[in-house]
């Protein structure tokens, strides 16, 4: 990929980090604060371990105060929201995320929608959805504000531009198309079937995919100068035994022979993911404690 073409998310969210690292210096300077993030994982799911160690690592970098919280897989519900509930009344602590998944004897929906709003650094409960909806000041899910993010580094004003969103879930896609509507683009929820979805993206100037499917947006589909989000992280078989790859929901190399800008797969959503957890948290910091945004 020509380096111009690169959306390189892994060094704007080193950028976001150093900023706000910077920024909660000068809360514990000037204020005597240190934001506070609690992450809770249940059971021992490897992939989940990663994530949690990573994101644990990264709070401490920043100057946060990084609480983990591990409990065992037969952890009860009811344990689980005794927790939860716990750390919202805990004065130290400003972020609280659940890592997923949640083992299956336990309602994901109910624990999730237990953490207050305030402290909701995922933006996952209904409050903060509609908050989002309706153009309120809520947190927002962090994979979409990194995207949106490195769309408006990259693009700057977005106003009048056809935006295609693939894929309509909950953690992404309708945030995401949220997002673009705040920045007063003309939006397009699409996903899998979506009729003539070949054209529909075609017609877009931003296009955001994130619907699962490993390079399931063709290069030809992408028109001459759109700026590609690619959302996916897909594993696949590799050339050697044994070996994987990871590809995103975009054919990356045909779109780049199209698109002016492209995130990759790794280093493009995925870093900017975590950076935005951190800077959820500092937001919600300074909102629990009066303090300008």
């Amino acid at each position: 990929m020509p380096p111009e073409k690169l959306i390189d998310g892994k060094a704007f969210a080193e950028g976001l980090r150093k900023q706000i690292a910077a920024e909660v210096q000068v809360l514990r300077d000037q204020h005597g604060i240190q934001p506070g993030l609690a992450v809770v994982m249940v059971g021992e799911d490897p992939a989940s371990d990663v994530y949690v160690r990573s994101k644990c690592k990264q709070t401490g970098e920043c100057g946060m105060l990084s609480v983990e919280r591990r409990l065992p897989a037969d952890t009860s519900e009811n344990e689980l929201l005794l927790l939860v509930e716990a750390l919202n009344k805990d004065p130290a602590i400003h972020g609280i995320l659940v890592q997923l998944p949640l083992p299956r004897h336990i309602n994901a929906d109910r624990v999730l929608n237990t953490i207050v709003p305030e402290k909701d650094v995922d933006g996952f409960h209904p409050v903060n959805v509609g908050l989002l909806s309706t153009g309120g000041q809520a947190l927002v899910p962090c994979t979409p504000l990194g995207c949106s993010l490195l769309l408006k580094d990259r693009l700057g004003d977005m106003s009048g531009m056809n935006a295609v969103v693939i894929g309509r879930s909950n953690i992404v896609g309708k945030p995401m198309a949220q997002l673009l509507l705040k920045e007063n683009c003309t939006v397009t929820l699409a996903h899998s079937r979506t009729r003539d979805l070949p054209a529909v993206v075609k017609a877009a100037d931003i296009v955001v995919a994130a619907v699962g499917i490993p390079q399931m947006v063709k290069g030809e589909w992408i028109k001459d100068g759109a700026t590609v989000i690619d959302v996916g992280i897909n594993r696949l078989p590799g050339s050697a035994e044994g070996k994987s790859r990871l590809v995103g929901d975009v054919e990356t190399a045909e779109a780049a022979k199209h698109a002016a800008g492209i995130t990759p797969v790794p280093g493009g959503v995925g870093p900017m993911t975590i950076a935005c957890l951190l800077r959820n948290t500092l937001t919600a910091c300074k909102r629990l404690h009066g303090l300008e945004d």
